[in-house]
């Protein structure tokens, strides 16, 4: 048995998008609708215990009473929602949401190795794709052999479904995978679906405790920019190489 693909999850993940991009991108949506509503950066801190951005908004409205002229139906949090992802994807396309430290060099890394790539995240494809074209350039999903998005299964994170739809279209077990999360309800995810993870600490998640991960850094790392270990054995290397990756996952099996 040996190491065979590598998963992603999306926001926080592969790139910071949280603050500077989904919370800016609702407040904004929220203008737009003429809802009287803020969210600032502790409130959507704890909003980003619903995973899912029309979950988000539900839970919103059912636990904090914010002003409503009128009830919000299904259909009316759902283009709430699209305009938010629109606004979203602007900002992406602008080039204010970049891929965080490591993440482009692993990725080529891995692909140059025969490693198999996919992503489980509960974000929508189209932030998805809009994220890897401008990052990485217009055929960037290629690089994906399977992109599990949105709502392709039932139960978001942290149920273990998107994760289990990733290794089904793989034909992989979890023991042939390693995981790559930042997020409590992420973690939560990959490691109940079997999956053993590394976490790099979020915007959001510097606090949380991912008790049972492979390591826990504060990013992947670069050559003038190394890691830190937050949890997990000391090591030699200074950045999240493919044989580091492949060393954890031994040291695991």
């Amino acid at each position: 048995m040996s190491l065979q693909a590598l998963i992603f999850d999306v926001d926080g993940t592969l790139a910071n998008t949280e603050h500077d991009g989904h919370l800016k991108a609702f407040n904004e949506a929220f203008k737009i609708f003429g809802l009287d509503w803020y969210w600032d950066i502790n409130l959507y801190g704890d909003l980003l215990s619903v995973s899912g951005g029309k979950e988000r908004l539900v839970h919103y409205i059912s636990e904090y009473s914010p002003s409503l002229d009128r009830s919000l139906e299904v259909q009316d949090i759902a283009e709430i929602h699209n305009k938010k992802t629109e606004i979203f994807i602007s900002r992406i396309a602008n080039g204010q949401i970049n891929l965080r430290i490591g993440v482009e060099r692993l990725i080529k890394e891995a692909l140059e190795s025969n490693l198999r790539l996919a992503i489980a995240t509960t974000t929508s494809l189209k932030n998805v794709e809009a994220l890897m074209e401008s990052t990485l350039g217009k055929s960037a999903l290629e690089y994906f052999e399977v992109v599990a998005a949105g709502d392709i299964v039932n139960k978001k994170k942290p149920a273990p479904d998107i994760y289990q739809y990733a290794l089904d279209q793989l034909h992989l077990s979890c023991d042939d995978c390693v995981a790559f999360e930042d997020s409590q309800i992420g973690f939560h995810a990959a490691i109940s679906a079997g999956l053993k993870t590394v976490v790099t600490l979020s915007e959001y998640t510097k606090t949380n405790n991912f008790e049972g991960a492979l390591v826990v850094l504060d990013h992947l790392g670069e050559e003038d920019k190394p890691f830190q270990i937050i949890n997990g054995m000391p090591s030699d290397y200074s950045m999240a190489s493919v044989d580091y990756i492949k060393e954890l996952y031994e040291r695991n099996r």
